[in-house]
C-alpha cells in the first residue's frame, strides 16, 4: 500500500483526492490530507456568493463523510510545519509525525500584500478565505465606504462584495486599465464605464503609498499626492504561491515564487514530491485558474496509478467571467501579440459592449479575442481558436452576427472534432459527452454534469454543454418534450395557453379535453396554479387539487397545526394593529415570531380555529399574507427618506404601493420583492425576485434573484426610471414569468433557463421586442382589479367556513396535537 500525503485541502487538493479515489482500487493507497482551515475544501471560485447568503456547507466541495467513506484521513485545522525528505516524514503543528511514500504539495497561494506603510492598521483586510470574508462582513457593518487595492479579477470580486454590503466602493489599480492581463485598453474602458454606472469609483494609475490612521484606517495616500478617505480597505492585488514549506526542506523555488517542477510535476530535487495548483512553477509560470490545477491533479494521479499520463507543458488561460453583472471573457491570444494578426473590433459604448477578435493575416484562422458586456459567443469562439477551425467568409459575422438574412457560414458545434475540449476544468471532450448521450440515454444537462463532471468546476462550459445536448439529441432523432406529467402531453406554457384560449375554469374540464386519467400530485397543483394565474378566482373553490397549504390558506407546521401570517405591507404597522395581533395570539395561545420578511407569524393554530382567528384579524384591518401560496409573499422595505439620513426616495410608501398592487398574484413559485431607499441596500433588494433601489433620478429595477439553499444575485433590468414606469416594467416582467416558467421554478431558475438570459428578458420587458407588452399589462390590470382577500371570503361564506375542521362529523379539535414550553411560548412536542 502506497502512503500518500496531501498538504493542502483547497480545490486542487480535493480534486486530487477525488481523482485518486476514482482511478484506484481500495487498498492501493493510504491517503492522508492536511488542511490548515477548519473546514473541508470549499469552492473559492464562487467565494463571493458567501456575501449573498451562501454558507460554508453550500460552498463545500464534499462533506467530511465523503472523505470517511473513501478511507481518506482528513485532518483539518492542522498545519504541516516541516518536511524531512531523508526520512520521508512530515511534522504538524500538533507534534504529529507521519511517514509518506509520495508527497503532494497543494498548498495553493496567499494574498499578495504590496509593501505599503500602515497595512497593520485596523480595517485593512485581504480577500482570500472564508475567515477573511467573515472579518470583512463584521467590520463592514460599521463602515460607510471601502477601497479595494487591485483592479484585476480578485479585486473586482472584492469590489462586488463590498458593494453588496451597501458600502461606497472605490477600486484602486496601479496599471492604466482594469484587468490588464485579460483586457486590452478599449475593452477595459468599456468595463470601467459599466462599473461606474453601478456606482463604483475607479481610480487608475494609482500607487498607494501610505495608509492613514492612528491604529485604525482613516484613508489612503497615493504617490501622486492625492488622498482618499475610506473606512475599510481590502487588498486584493494578486496571489503569492505558498512555497515557504518547500523552502524549509530545500526544494528549489522560482524567483517569482512557486515550487519548480518538471513536466511530470515532480520537484526538481525530489522525485517523491509533487506540486500541483497555484504553488507549482512550471516553466517559470504560475497558473492562477482552477482548470490547470485540476489538470495537474489528474496527471499526477495517472502517474501514481501507473496509467498513461501527459506531460504538463502549459495550459490555455482563456477564461469567461461575470464581474458584478458584466460578462468579461478573453481567449487564445487576446492582444494579438504572439503572432502576426489582423484585428476586427465592434464597440457600442451606449450599451456597454466591446468585442475584439484577432485573425490570421490570411483570414482563415481565429487566434484570440476579448469580449466585454456580451460573452455569449465565447464557447464557440474558444473552440474555433483551439481547434483551428475555418472562419466564415466574413469573419466579422462571428461578433456581429450574420446580416442580410444569410447564415454566418461558421462550422458550429457540428464542425467540432470529437477531441475538442468542452470542459477545461475536468478535461471533458465533445466525444465524451456525445457518447454519454448516445450510449447512456442522457437527455438533461444535470445528468451530463453528474456522469462526466463537465460544468461542475467554474461552470463556464454549461451553455455549450446544453447546446451540444440539443444537437446530439437532434442527430439521434430523439425529441425531448417537457411534458407536465404522464396525464398531460403538454408543457405548463402550452396548458396555460389552452386554459386561456378555451376559457377552461376547472381541472376536470382540462383533463377531460386535453389529458388522460385522473391526474396526480404533479399536475393537480400545477393546473390549480395555472387557473389561479389566469382567472384569479378563489383558490379554495378547487380545494381538492390544491396542496395542504393552499387548501387551508395557511402553512401546515410540525405537529399538525397551522401558522397564520397577516399581510403587513412594507413592514409598516400601527400600534393598534400590533395590539390586535398580541391579543389574538394570547387568546388562541399562539407562538409568535417576527419573520425575515418584516411580518409577524403566529404558530400553533388548529385548523378549526383558523376562520375564527382570521375574522378577528379582518375586523382590525388585516388580510391574508399569502404565506401559504405560490404567490407574492412580501415586499420588504427600509425606512427610506422618511426617517433615514441616507434615503433618497420614500421606500416605505412605494413598498406598500408595490405590495398592494401584486398581493394575491399566483405564479409558478413564490415571489418576494423589496424596495431600498438608497444604495446602502438595507432591504436586500438584490436578493429578491424583483427589487427596487432608489436613486436620485428614480429607481433601479433588479430581477430574478433569490436566497435559500442556492442563492442568486438579482440582475439589473433597467436603471433610473420613475415610479410609474418601473411599475409598468414589473407588470410585464411578472406576467411574462407567469406565462413562460415551468412549475415550481423560481424566477432565478427561470432566467437561467431562458435563452438569451437577461439581455433577452430586457428586450421583451423594456423594448417590447415580442409586441406583447400591452397584453401583459392588461392581464396584470385584470389581476389587480379582481383581487379579493381569501381569508375574508371564507369568513363570510358559511359553506366554505364549514370545510375548516379536523373531522367531518365532529367539531372538536385533533386530540393528538401536543405542545411543550420554550422561553415562555409553546412549541410542538418533541417527536
Amino acid at each position: 500500500m502506497t502512503r500518500v500525503i496531501v498538504i493542502g485541502n483547497g480545490m486542487v487538493g480535493y480534486k486530487f483526492c477525488e481523482k485518486l479515489v476514482a482511478a484506484s482500487s481500495k487498498g492501493d493507497f493510504q491517503l492522508t490530507v492536511f488542511g490548515e482551515e477548519p473546514w473541508p475544501a470549499y469552492d473559492r471560485v464562487h467565494l463571493s456568493s458567501y456575501f449573498t447568503g451562501s454558507d460554508v456547507d453550500a460552498l463545500s466541495l464534499a462533506p467530511r463523510s465523503w472523505y470517511e467513506e473513501n478511507g481518506i484521513d482528513l485532518r483539518t485545522n492542522e498545519l504541516i510545519v516541516s518536511i524531512d525528505r531523508k526520512l520521508k516524514q512530515v511534522l504538524s503543528h500538533t507534534g504529529k509525525v507521519m511517514a509518506y511514500d509520495k508527497l503532494i504539495l497543494a498548498t495553493g497561494s496567499g494574498a499578495f500584500v504590496p509593501p505599503i506603510g500602515g497595512v497593520e492598521k485596523k480595517g485593512v483586510f485581504v480577500y482570500r478565505t472564508i475567515e477573511d470574508l467573515d472579518a470583512i462582513m463584521a467590520f463592514g457593518k460599521k463602515a460607510r465606504s471601502a477601497a479595494i487595492i487591485g483592479g484585476g479579477l480578485l479585486g473586482l470580486e472584492a469590489a462586488k462584495a463590498t458593494m453588496d454590503m451597501g458600502l461606497n466602493t472605490h477600486v484602486i489599480e496601479f496599471a492604466p486599465r482594469l484587468m490588464p492581463r485579460q483586457l486590452d485598453a478599449a475593452g477595459a474602458a468599456v468595463l470601467k464605464s459599466r462599473l461606474e454606472e453601478l456606482g463604483i469609483a475607479i481610480h487608475l494609475n494609482k500607487n498607494t503609498r501610505k495608509i492613514h490612521g492612528n491604529g485604525k484606517l482613516t484613508g489612503l495616500e497615493f504617490a501622486d499626492g492625492a488622498d482618499l478617505s475610506v473606512d475599510m480597505l481590502v487588498i486584493s492585488a494578486g496571489i503569492k504561491p505558498r512555497d515557504e514549506l518547500a523552502k524549509t526542506c530545500g526544494l528549489p523555488t522560482a524567483a517569482r515564487g512557486g515550487i519548480i517542477v518538471n513536466q511530470n510535476l515532480q520537484s526538481e530535487a525530489d522525485d517523491n514530491i509533487f506540486a500541483i495548483g497555484e504553488v507549482a512553477s512550471c516553466q517559470n509560470m504560475i497558473y492562477g485558474l482552477v482548470a490547470p490545477g485540476y489538470e495537474m491533479a489528474s496527471q499526477v494521479v495517472n502517474q501514481l496509478c501507473g496509467k498513461t499520463s501527459r506531460p504538463f507543458l502549459g495550459f490555455d488561460m482563456s477564461t469567461k467571467l461575470k464581474l458584478i453583472g458584466v460578462d468579461v471573457a478573453s481567449f487564445g491570444d487576446p492582444f494579438g501579440e504572439s503572432a502576426p494578426s489582423r484585428t476586427i473590433v465592434y464597440e457600442n459604448k451606449r450599451s456597454g459592449i466591446y468585442k475584439r477578435i484577432n485573425i490570421s493575416p490570411d483570414g482563415k484562422r481565429l487566434l484570440g479575442g476579448v469580449l466585454v458586456g456580451d460573452a455569449q459567443a465565447y464557447g464557440m469562439l474558444l473552440q474555433m481558436t483551439q481547434n483551428s477551425m475555418p472562419l466564415p467568409p466574413n469573419p466579422e459575422d462571428l461578433i456581429l452576427g450574420s446580416r442580410g438574412g444569410k447564415e454566418s457560414g461558421g462550422a458550429g458545434l457540428e464542425g467540432l472534432p470529437a477531441e475538442a475540449q468542452i470542459c477545461s476544468c475536468e478535461n471533458v471532450t465533445k466525444g465524451d459527452i456525445c457518447k454519454l448521450i448516445e450510449n447512456e440515454g442522457l437527455s438533461h444537462v444535470e445528468e451530463i454534469k453528474s456522469c462526466s463532471k463537465a460544468g461542475t468546476g467554474c461552470g463556464g462550459c454549461v451553455p455549450m454543454v446544453n447546446d451540444l445536448l440539443k444537437m446530439q439529441l437532434k442527430t439521434l432523432g430523439r425529441q425531448v418534450k417537457n411534458n407536465l406529467c404522464e396525464h398531460f402531453p403538454y408543457t405548463r406554457q402550452e396548458l396555460l395557453d389552452l386554459v386561456k384560449v378555451r376559457e377552461i375554469k376547472t381541472f376536470d374540464q382540462l383533463i377531460d379535453q386535453f389529458g388522460q386519467g385522473d391526474g396526480c400530485e404533479i399536475c393537480k397543483p400545477a393546473v390549480a396554479s395555472i387557473l389561479a394565474s389566469t382567472w384569479n378566482e378563489l383558490i379554495i373553490r378547487q380545494d381538492t387539487i390544491q396542496d395542504t397549504n393552499d387548501r387551508y390558506l395557511a402553512n401546515i407546521q410540525r405537529g399538525g397545526t397551522y401558522s397564520v401570517v397577516p399581510r403587513i405591507p412594507g413592514g409598516e404597522i400601527t400600534p393598534d394593529k400590533l395590539i390586535v395581533i398580541g391579543q389574538v395570539a394570547k387568546k388562541y395561545g399562539l407562538y409568535t415570531k417576527v419573520t425575515g420578511g418584516q411580518r409577524i407569524d403566529m404558530f400553533g393554530a388548529r385548523v378549526d380555529q383558523l376562520p375564527d382567528i382570521w375574522e378577528e384579524l379582518i375586523v382590525a384591518g388585516f388580510e391574508s399574507g399569502h404565506a401559504y401560496g405560490k404567490s407574492l409573499r412580501t415586499v420588504k422595505s427600509c425606512v427610506g427618506s422618511t426617517w433615514c439620513r441616507y434615503g433618497v426616495q420614500d421606500a416605505v410608501s412605494f413598498g406598500i404601493r408595490v405590495e398592494e398592487r401584486y398581493r394575491g398574484l399566483r405564479s409558478p413559485h413564490k415571489l418576494k420583492g423589496a424596495v431600498s431607499g438608497c444604495i446602502r441596500e438595507c432591504a436586500e433588494a438584490q436578493s429578491k425576485d424583483f427589487g427596487l433601489i432608489a436613486t436620485e433620478k428614480g429607481w433601479n429595477l433588479y430581477v430574478c434573484g433569490n436566497g435559500g439553499s442556492k442563492p442568486q444575485h438579482a440582475r439589473l433590468l433597467i436603471n433610473d426610471v420613475d415610479s410609474e414606469t418601473v411599475l409598468k416594467y414589473i407588470d410585464r416582467f411578472l406576467m411574462f414569468y407567469i406565462r413562460t416558467a415551468e412549475p415550481l421554478n423560481r424566477t432565478a431558475t427561470w432566467l437561467n433557463k431562458l435563452e438569451g438570459g437577461i439581455d433577452y428578458l430586457r428586450e421583451v420587458v423594456v423594448n417590447d421586442s415580442l409586441g406583447i407588452a400591452e397584453t401583459l399589462e392588461r392581464e396584470m390590470e385584470f389581476m389587480i382589479q379582481t383581487y379579493a382577500c381569501e381569508w375574508k371570503e371564507v369568513v363570510n361564506n358559511p359553506q366554505l367556513r364549514a370545510k375548516f375542521k379536523h373531522f367531518v362529523n365532529d367539531d372538536e379539535g385533533d386530540p393528538s396535537i401536543a405542545f411543550q414550553e420554550m422561553r415562555g411560548q409553546k412549541i410542538p412536542a418533541s417527536w
